[in-house]
């Protein structure tokens, strides 16, 4: 029975823990959360133990799932390997690139198993791409959403281009070259709207944007590679791919046209969608991990690199932000 705490209870936390307790083989030892009202709510709901010294609970447990503001991760986290306990932390993995360096090589040093929240990766949209190799030469990313007062203590590119930056890692199998980026503030102080241009070293060109400030919410990645086109509904669980037929390819709905090299088949399809509750799947992955002494979906250099990028991003846009 693997022993968890939970670090921070609020909006997001409370999501974790109806998860946990769906996930075998997980006792959940409590949770340490500063916020009175949150605790006393969350204590009575969930009946669980509350714990007021970090500390205390770190001892309590075999791993910690760190769901408090990014500011508290580094201290959580460090603190938690220094006394050789799992670690899952949500993203952004830490509030500098100085912070989640030296979390990496503390958990490289001791050992532990670290997996950063990009819970992107286990969207079931984006999981019916497993069989399908992936070799994209343009990406074009839309991510937008809401206006919503939580989360702004950081930049849109911290809070949600992140995980697109981690998408794109994962997929592209090479270094980035330039990036080039513009963001303005609008209704905060740090980027509510940003667009972003990526090139890789292999001739791949990304180009972001992410929004908090929109009418109405997207998440759609689409994939442009050779012979084929995928689209991601990462908001409504849609994925289609449009392709050349090849001999073999079935369920599919295939058209000709007509190319100056010829006649063509173009087939559409519709990849299986899994039934797949991402944040539940992250955690069974990561509880996966330490059980069977793999390595972890999201690992600490996967999070240090989307934080590198994203980091490269804030700079370039720089003293370019225009706020309110």
């Amino acid at each position: 029975m693997l022993k968890i705490g939970v670090f921070g209870v609020g909006h997001l936390g409370k999501f974790h823990l109806n998860n946990w307790k769906e996930i075998p083989d997980i006792e959940l030892v409590g949770f340490y959360d500063p916020n009175d009202d949150t605790a006393n709510e969350v204590a009575e709901k969930y009946q669980l133990t509350r714990f007021t010294d970090a500390d205390t609970l770190i001892d309590a447990s075999d791993a910690i799932d760190v769901v408090a503001p990014t500011t508290y991760h580094f201290e959580l986290c460090e603190k938690a390997i220094k006394k050789g306990k799992h670690v899952f932390v949500e993203k952004p993995m830490a509030n500098t690139m100085e912070e989640a360096r030296q979390l990496v090589n503390l958990a490289e040093e001791s050992g532990i198993k670290f997996q950063v929240g990009h819970v992107e990766r286990f969207n079931p949209a984006f999981l019916a791409l497993k069989d399908m190799p992936l070799k994209p030469m343009f990406i074009e990313v839309h991510r937008l959403a809401q206006f919503n007062p939580r989360g702004t203590e950081v930049s849109v590119i911290l809070d949600l281009m992140i995980h697109d930056i981690d998408i794109i890692l994962s997929i592209v199998k090479s270094d980035v070259k330039t990036i080039s980026a513009s963001g303005v503030g609008v209704m905060t102080e740090t980027p509510d709207i940003a667009n972003v241009r990526i090139e890789f070293h292999n001739g791949c060109v990304a180009n972001l944007t992410s929004s908090r400030i929109s009418m109405k919410k997207m998440r759609k990645i689409r994939l442009f590679q050779k012979d084929s086109y995928i689209g991601i509904d990462l908001l409504n669980k849609k994925t289609e791919i449009i392709k050349l037929k090849e001999p073999g390819d079935a369920n599919v709905f295939a058209f000709d046209i007509e190319t100056p090299s010829g006649t063509k088949t173009i087939a559409i399809s519709n990849p299986a969608i899994p039934e797949v509750n991402a944040i539940k799947k992250e955690l069974e992955e990561f509880r996966n991990a330490i059980c069977n002494n793999t390595k972890t979906v999201v690992s600490e250099m996967d999070g240090l690199m989307a934080m590198d990028v994203a980091h490269q991003i804030l700079e370039k846009i720089g003293n370019n932000v225009i706020t309110h």
